[in-house]
């Protein structure tokens, strides 16, 4: 598949979310993410707000469901999320459920193995149960409590093959990432690219970062979308 450049509006209101949002499709961004800070301030109104202002334009509603997973994929379905997050540490009817209403409603299930004590075990559990993409993801929390102890920080880089090799749905790679990190994960057959926090959203406030940040993105789209066709093993 071709890559695709995501924005993660971890953002705490939606005014800021819609300005960030325009400025990184002017910058060849492809999708929006609704992250979760915007959806516990804002809730389905946020994501209302840009299925109006970018009517065609993928939106990813990134709940984290750990439960009620019919109800509030359909929720985010109704307000207009193409895509919606489920997490591999779920029960697995959890699981079932969302890719249940992802089919009746028409969206895309992205399944996240975030804390799963065998990530590579986690991400091919979600596509067994029908994930339509797998994000391979290293927490905030954990990140920055391992780096403060004076530890080696973990990256989702550090298995992101394994997990490649290990599934047949597209991958991808969420959690701190560099810049050059992030426009290496096409190469590595990751197709999907994330920018947040600390590339666009500032890590520490959860605000648009300072700076020149929509040149920076349409650098990092120009180097992502010509890398051409990422192979996904079917």
């Amino acid at each position: 598949m071709e890559p695709v450049v995501q924005i993660s509006l971890d953002l705490t209101n939606i005014d800021e979310a819609l300005k960030t949002a325009s400025m990184a499709l002017r910058a060849g961004v492809d999708w929006l993410e609704a992250g979760t800070p915007l959806i516990l301030a804002e809730g389905l109104h946020g994501v209302r707000k840009l299925r109006e202002a970018f009517p065609e334009t993928p939106v990813v509603a990134d709940l984290k469901t750990m439960d009620g997973g019919y109800l509030e994929a359909e929720m985010m379905a109704r307000a207009g999320a193409t895509h919606v997050v489920v997490m591999a540490r779920a029960h697995e009817e959890t699981i079932k459920c969302v890719v249940q209403a992802g089919r009746d409603f028409g969206v895309k299930v992205m399944g996240d193995n975030l804390a799963c004590l065998d990530m590579i075990a986690g991400a091919k559990r979600l596509e067994a149960l029908g994930c339509d993409y797998v994000i391979h993801h290293i927490g905030y929390d954990e990140r920055r409590g391992i780096a403060a102890r004076g530890e080696r920080k973990p990256s989702p880089m550090d298995q992101l093959k394994e997990v490649i090799q290990a599934v047949n749905v597209p991958v991808q790679a969420v959690g701190g990432l560099s810049l050059e990190e992030a426009v290496r994960c096409p190469e590595m057959g990751a197709p999907l690219v994330v920018l947040g926090a600390p590339l666009t959203i500032d890590a520490d406030a959860f605000k648009t970062a300072e700076g020149n940040v929509e040149d920076s993105l349409r650098l990092i789209c120009e180097k992502v979308h010509s890398y051409g066709d990422v192979k996904i093993e079917a």
